[in-house]
């Protein structure tokens, strides 16, 4: 016993800890014989930080051993996975715990205007030519999506990058996503006679969607993309607070784990920065990154223009965003002006914009202006980066992002919380370190082209106001179907009003069930040169084009058509095409017969009669019936 006292003492001598400070942990004390130098250098740093509290339980010398060991070994991944390790962690969080406790207002000092940027109208020729410029320069792109969520907030158990974006294919968000890459990499390619490379595509996973997204790829050959193109990025959690002090939660489970909870997708930047994946980017010619998030089914559709505008405009940073109605949950991008004259663009959340509006000469707060809709876009957390100004300014912070506290107090002391709180941050926040020099602008898309997030469950989608969007996976599916007339439309088609029907409790349109491969049409051009003649198609209708060349030409459909062909294959479709068609049948959310994937929509899909083709062979090709 007496070397084991002997050997405490000479750890404690070793590290300079006096024993006053080492007896306010006696716990600790008895124990530090078991532990390794850098394990002790950890328990000096925890006491400097006034964490005495995680040892108070601990057992004596020979009792749960390996468990204080395992403590350290988390305690070791929450020091090395946040920039500035723990004790800049604690820190941080006192000083934001204690701007909280005093109701400190981010915005002090702080004058909001209307940012510099681009409105687009869907279609025209700024747009196309914009489009034309994006495609261009996708060559010079990697991808980044934010992906650690699961889909039970939705009321599906899986990872929400499974869930299907619409259920006449079945094609599911990730298969999407990367179909949309690589088919933008070879219209790419195509512009560039050839001198063009692989588009990397990296996804930032949690421990919750790691394996399964891993999983996902793999059973499905990675969906058509090389797996040394595709880098998944895991994130760490962080300490969960238990107080004002910044006293590290222990887990209610286990008196040797320190609780943790996710940190945010601001996390995307330091782990792209520390895994290298930029400076490799960087050093392979690359000039743009974009980022975006895990269940919008129509991103893609405004993807094209938007890094056009960036390629054109040079904006180190470009939000894209949709038209915002005054008071509409969803945050705006704002100019922020300080009065010492510092100033950003950034997103203000929609609670803090009305307030900050009417505290800085602004007496109406956040209101529509002449257009109908707010002056300020609607942010929808997608990011268009250009690289090099982007690794400059993350080696300035390590990709460490403005972080916020968001604690649940028991009472109006704000002594004391409800539950544990942790540090928080988000990816869209990145521009809040940037210098006044740097290039900060936004896109603005029409809402119908751009932004259909799938984030309530039937329940919650059906308790929203009406006219507000429900944002679930009925509405997810519904906005596609109308995204793809509309686009059709446009191009020269004839396509039927839609109709409104109920399922899930939700008023949705629905229109013709139009769903085509983004290698068909990924840009309105490509689009508009294979739709010719009179082509038209009734609300009832269903089309799938799963080719590459398929062409429609006087094309009237009143049914469910189905194209499939390999590349090389020409086919022409035409004349009139009517059956029975498929129909959207409602189902309940409740009812557990069916799969949780469909009944969260609240209607299935019954295939009654097609007209379906396929062509294996290269050619060209008729389709008149």
């Amino acid at each position: 016993m007496a070397s084991t006292v002997d050997s405490a003492a000479e750890q404690l001598s070793k590290l300079g800890i006096d024993g006053a400070f080492a007896d306010s942990a006696p716990n600790l004390k008895k124990n530090l014989h078991l532990l390794s130098s850098e394990q002790v250098e950890l328990a000096k740093m925890l006491m400097e930080m006034g964490q005495s509290h995680l040892f108070e339980k601990w057992a004596a010398p020979g009792v749960d051993d390996n468990e204080k060991r395992a403590f350290f070994d988390q305690v070791a991944k929450l020091n090395s996975s946040y920039p500035g390790g723990l004790k800049s962690y604690i820190k941080t969080a006192r000083e934001l715990l204690a701007d909280s406790k005093a109701g400190k207002n981010p915005f002090d000092g702080f004058t909001p205007s209307v940012p510099t940027g681009e409105v687009l109208k869907f279609g025209d020729d700024t747009f196309i030519n914009y489009e034309q410029a994006g495609v261009k320069e996708a060559k010079n792109a990697a991808f980044v999506l934010v992906a650690g969520g699961l889909g039970e907030r939705l009321g599906y158990n899986g990872i929400k990058v499974a869930l299907p974006a619409e259920t006449t294919t079945g094609t599911c968000f990730l298969q999407n996503y990367i179909e949309c890459i690589l088919a933008l990499q070879e219209s790419s390619c195509r512009l560039a006679e050839g001198k063009c490379q692989e588009i990397p595509f990296a996804i930032m996973t949690s421990d919750d969607t790691h394996s399964r997204t891993q999983e996902l790829l793999e059973s499905n050959s990675y969906f058509g993309m090389k797996p040394t193109q595709v880098k998944l990025l895991k994130q760490e959690k962080v300490a969960c607070l238990d107080d004002n002090d910044a006293r590290l939660a222990m887990d209610p489970k286990n008196k040797y784990r320190i609780q943790t909870k996710p940190h945010g997708h601001g996390d995307v930047h330091a782990l792209l920065y520390s895994s290298g994946l930029l400076k490799e980017w960087h050093d392979a010619g690359l000039k743009w990154v974009l980022f975006f998030q895990d269940t919008n089914g129509l991103l893609f559709k405004a993807i094209p223009a938007s890094l056009g505008v960036s390629a054109t405009k040079q904006y180190h940073v470009n939000s894209l965003a949709v038209p915002r109605k005054a008071k509409e949950a969803i945050g705006g991008i704002t100019r922020l002006t300080h009065a010492d004259g510092r100033s950003m663009v950034i997103n203000v959340e929609y609670n803090q914009l009305d307030p900050l509006l009417r505290a800085t000469g602004f007496p109406d707060g956040d209101v529509n202006c002449e257009t109908g809709y707010s002056p300020f876009p609607g942010n929808i957390n997608q990011l268009i980066l250009e690289l090099g100004p982007y690794m400059e300014e993350l080696k300035k912070t390590g990709g460490a992002i403005k972080e916020f506290v968001n604690p649940k107090y028991k009472d109006a002391s704000k002594t004391s919380f409800k539950s544990s709180t942790r540090l928080e941050c988000m990816m869209q926040d990145y521009p809040k370190t940037l210098p006044p020099s740097a290039k900060v602008g936004f896109t603005v898309m029409d809402t119908w082209l751009a932004y259909a997030p799938v984030k309530n469950n039937p329940e919650d989608a059906a308790k929203v106001p009406k006219g507000n969007p429900y944002h679930s996976a009925t509405s997810g599916e519904m906005a596609i179907y109308c995204a793809n007339s509309l686009i059709l439309r446009k191009a020269g088609a004839q396509v039927d009003e839609p109709v409104q029907e109920v399922f899930n409790g939700q008023e949705v349109e629905v229109w013709p069930r139009l769903t085509w491969k983004p290698k068909w049409g990924l840009t309105f051009s490509e689009i508009k040169n294979k739709v010719s003649g009179s082509c038209s198609v009734s609300q009832k209708s269903t089309m799938v084009i799963e080719g590459h060349n398929v062409i429609l030409e006087d094309l009237s459909l009143n049914g469910a058509l189905i194209i499939d062909s390999v590349d090389d294959a020409e086919v022409r479709v035409g004349g009139k095409v009517q059956n029975k068609g498929w129909t959207l049948e409602p189902v309940d959310h409740k009812d557990t017969s069916v799969p949780e994937e469909i009944r969260i929509r609240g209607f299935k899909i019954n295939k009654l009669e097609q007209l379906e083709k396929s062509y294996s062979e290269p050619g060209k090709f008729s389709l008149k019936p």
